[in-house]
């Protein structure tokens, strides 16, 4: 049996503002953009080559939901973008205005700092050492 996480709904504000933000700072891609009503679109985005899970953006449609926004994970860090080359991938998120709140830091299984996305939601920036390539996977 073959069974994989697919999409992550991240709830954002607006869509055409996390595309943005998403595809210009990050280096997202759009996977899908599909008008599903007036209001909701179905948009699924995710890092140039990976071949697993993606980012499924949701816009809140309620108040209950907007509160979540920028806050999924109660202030704990969510998502984790993993890169090949931490100190190329730290100094471009830097010059695009990317606000770091926890410096880089080698741990026991690779090098990470945190940053905010474009609602405050926390994410690592992650290189896993050649040790933890089998446990902490690309």
């Amino acid at each position: 049996m073959y069974n994989r996480i697919a999409h992550i709904a991240l709830v954002v504000k607006e869509y055409d503002e996390a595309i943005q933000f998403y595809t210009q700072k990050l280096d997202f891609i759009i996977l899908e953009d599909t008008k599903i009503d007036e209001f909701k679109r179905w948009v699924v985005i995710s890092p140039t080559g990976a071949k697993e899970c993606s980012l499924l953006l949701a816009k809140a449609a309620n108040e209950e939901q907007s509160k979540s926004v920028g806050n999924q994970t109660g202030g704990r860090v969510g998502f984790f973008l993993f890169t090949d080359d931490f100190n190329r991938d730290y100094a471009k998120l830097m010059n695009r205005g990317i606000k770091f709140v926890r410096p880089p830091k080698q741990e026991p299984y690779g090098v990470v700092a945190v940053f905010k996305d474009l609602y405050g939601n926390l994410w690592d920036l992650l290189e896993p050492n050649e040790n933890n390539k089998g446990v902490i996977s690309f």
